[in-house]
């Protein structure tokens, strides 16, 4: 399993880099006034859109959602 270093949004994209600072993927942050990048650990991304957090792997693949009111 990659672990995740770093994970920095620029604009509407969020950028997730691994070990050497190799980027793993990037996801998309949306466009709203609250979306966006809400934290990382060594394995996943949150990330808001709209009502939703979205939860990402380090190959950018989403593993859950959940409403974030």
């Amino acid at each position: 399993m990659t672990e995740i270093v770093t994970a920095v949004q620029r604009g509407s994209q969020v950028y997730v880099y691994g070990p050497n600072q190799r980027q793993l993927c990037a996801v998309f942050a949306g466009n709203g006034p609250v979306d966006g990048l809400k934290g990382y650990t060594s394995s996943t991304v949150s990330v808001r859109r709209g009502n939703n957090i979205y939860v990402y792997d380090a190959q950018g693949r989403q593993v859950s959602s959940n409403f974030g009111g």
